[in-house]
């Protein structure tokens, strides 16, 4: 699903969480999409198989090669593209930010300048990270606000840039945040993508 900003604008991709069994688009991520959208950016929303991280990447990774195929008659730009994730959609985030898209049988070689992580327990690091900004909360009773923080502490010690947000009385799957404590985070994450954009 296409959220389009302004022409020639960066894009980003937005991967739902669901557990690798379902896909949560409508509630996680077309909401993150339509506030990227909002501020320019063209945003996209993937569905992807469920049933396994494998195959999630699998789709992510082909989705990247149609948006970079595409690129001219969709008007975005493929430079410092970023991507986004909660839950089980954050992983697909992290692996293909970690080790690119044709580890995960895509053609396009350009790495996210980002990846914004939400409620994940991803631990795995490869060494070649872009930066990272990621988010939980202290209520999560399925990825472990520590076990975040001590990845994206050890993202810092490699020297990539990323940054930690811990929220107050926050579960799993608060998406957009609207109306609670996480309200604001994704213009914090927007920023720190801009940020970091080479």
């Amino acid at each position: 699903f296409f959220f389009r900003g302004k022409p020639d604008a960066p894009f980003a991709i937005i991967c739902p969480g669901g557990g690798f069994q379902y896909v949560g688009a409508i509630h996680e991520g077309f909401p993150i999409a339509k506030f990227l959208a909002g501020k320019g950016i063209n945003a996209f929303v993937i569905v992807y198989r469920d049933g396994s991280a494998q195959a999630a990447c699998d789709d992510l990774a082909q989705g990247i090669d149609f948006i970079f195929d595409h690129a001219k008659e969709l008007q975005v730009s493929t430079k410092n593209y970023s991507l986004w994730g909660g839950s089980a959609g954050a992983r697909m985030a992290a692996y293909l930010g970690s080790y690119g898209a044709t580890e995960f049988g895509g053609k396009t070689k350009q790495r996210p300048s980002a990846v914004i992580m939400e409620y994940t327990g991803h631990t795995d690091i490869s060494g070649t990270e872009p930066a990272t900004f990621a988010v939980v909360g202290d209520q999560d009773g399925i990825a472990s606000p520590w076990t975040m923080e001590q990845r994206i502490n050890r993202l810092k010690a490699q020297g990539t840039p990323a940054e930690f947000r811990l929220i107050r009385g926050m579960p799993h799957g608060f998406g957009l945040g609207t109306g609670t404590p996480a309200e604001g985070r994704a213009q914090e994450a927007l920023d720190f993508w801009l940020k970091n954009s080479k």
